[in-house]
């Protein structure tokens, strides 16, 4: 199923079923070209829900996926990148909360995920609180927080 939803003068679309194209472009261009991440793709891709938002001019501006977790009632969001262009225009805030609409009609009750260290005051500022010990992923502190949906 694919959904499209208006927020503000941007598009946010929802897959359901695999990557679309829009998502792994820029997923690659963030977290391969730019940040130097070498295993960008994943099993989950092929099950997790992924909201592409597009600008006002309908270009792909920032990405997330989503997906249960293990522990009925919690999602677990992963792979937020916004391109470098479209940064400060609170599309990452935009995509995370409509992520959160999209996890709680299904039935969760928080949501978590892995943050880069460095990206972790943007979290915060969203209502995210980290918990746990820092962990490197490929070569990255990362801590996981979470969120009350």
């Amino acid at each position: 199923m694919k959904e499209t939803k208006q927020v503000s003068q941007m598009i946010i679309k929802i897959s359901e079923n695999g990557l679309p194209r829009d998502a792994w472009k820029i997923r690659e261009t963030v977290f391969i070209m730019e940040q130097g991440f070498q295993n960008e793709l994943d099993e989950l891709d092929d099950s997790a829900v992924h909201l592409v938002l597009y600008d006002d001019k309908g270009c792909p501006a920032g990405v997330c996926r989503i997906f249960p977790s293990e522990k009925p009632g919690e999602y677990i969001l992963g792979r937020l990148a916004v391109l470098k262009e479209q940064r400060g225009k609170h599309i990452g805030e935009k995509v995370v909360k409509e992520a959160e609409k999209y996890a709680a009609s299904k039935g969760a009750r928080v949501m978590k995920l892995h943050a880069q260290c460095q990206a972790s005051a943007f979290y915060e500022k969203i209502g995210y609180h980290p918990y746990g010990d820092i962990e490197e992923e490929e070569g990255c502190p990362h801590i996981w927080m979470k969120t009350s949906l």
